[in-house]
């Protein structure tokens, strides 16, 4: 499979030594339009073909998929401009950061028959594989699941520490991982939802705590509790609590 990559900042990277290692993938092509990035990837890859508009990318007829690790308001124009152009999708999470955004993106999906796949890995971790595994073959059915997020920033950086000019959200960047979790191991569909947030940051204009309730039609329930404001252990802690035992994994 041909593949495309727009955007190589801090996850772009990680999808870059991943398809690496995949034979049956062959990233062709990398757009991104910071030119001293561009440069880095010339050195690093000699011979990887770069653009720096995605535009290239999707409208080049020989790619068949393509891996977005954009900015976050970026994804749900680009996921449906690549799938109108017959191209499967892989999305970073989020899909969108708004509810209207995500379902112009499935419409998309619907009318075209692409695929549009969300980057919830999170999945695949061993802890929850394990968990899983037990669910599936009959030996533990989930009661409830807790949860805990736990930053402590100030500074509007990414994940390799480098200054960015758009803004992380614990509702669709971090709680998107657990909840994702939740119906994945439930498998029910979540029909009560309660969220409560705190004040606004003065600068980055996102809550800084958050407090997230959901109760599937199978009456399981999560408890999700994410903040900005720690200071202590950092990462996600999460409690399985099931009929026939409690699981906890940790993802730092």
């Amino acid at each position: 499979m041909r593949i495309g990559l727009a955007g190589a900042g801090a996850f772009g990277t990680q999808h870059i030594a991943a398809l690496s290692a995949i034979p049956e993938a062959n990233l062709v092509t990398i757009a991104e339009p910071n030119q001293i990035l561009r440069g880095d990837l010339s050195n690093a890859y000699p011979g990887m073909s770069l653009c720096a508009e995605f535009e290239e990318l999707v409208t080049d007829e020989s790619i068949d998929a393509v891996i977005l690790t954009t900015p976050t308001p970026m994804h749900a124009d680009q996921a449906i401009a690549a799938m109108k152009a017959g191209k499967h999708v892989l999305v970073e999470i989020p899909l969108a950061d708004s509810l209207a955004d995500a379902e112009r993106v499935l419409a998309v999906q619907q009318a075209t028959g692409r695929i549009c796949m969300v980057g919830h890995t999170r999945r695949f971790n061993p802890s929850h594989q394990w968990v899983k595994n037990r669910i599936d073959e009959g030996t533990l059915s989930i009661q409830a699941m807790v949860a805990e997020t736990f930053f402590f920033r100030r500074e509007n950086i990414n994940a390799k520490g480098e200054p960015r000019y758009w803004t992380d959200h614990l509702l669709w960047h971090h709680a998107a991982h657990s909840i994702d979790l939740f119906q994945y191991m439930t498998g029910s569909k979540v029909i009560d939802a309660n969220v409560l947030q705190g004040p606004l940051h003065a600068e980055l204009g996102i809550a800084m705590d958050m407090s997230i309730q959901l109760r599937t039609q199978s009456d399981q329930v999560l408890t999700l509790s994410l903040s900005f404001n720690n200071d202590g252990p950092l990462g996600t802690r999460f409690r399985y609590i099931g009929d026939t035992g409690t699981y906890l994994a940790h993802y730092d």
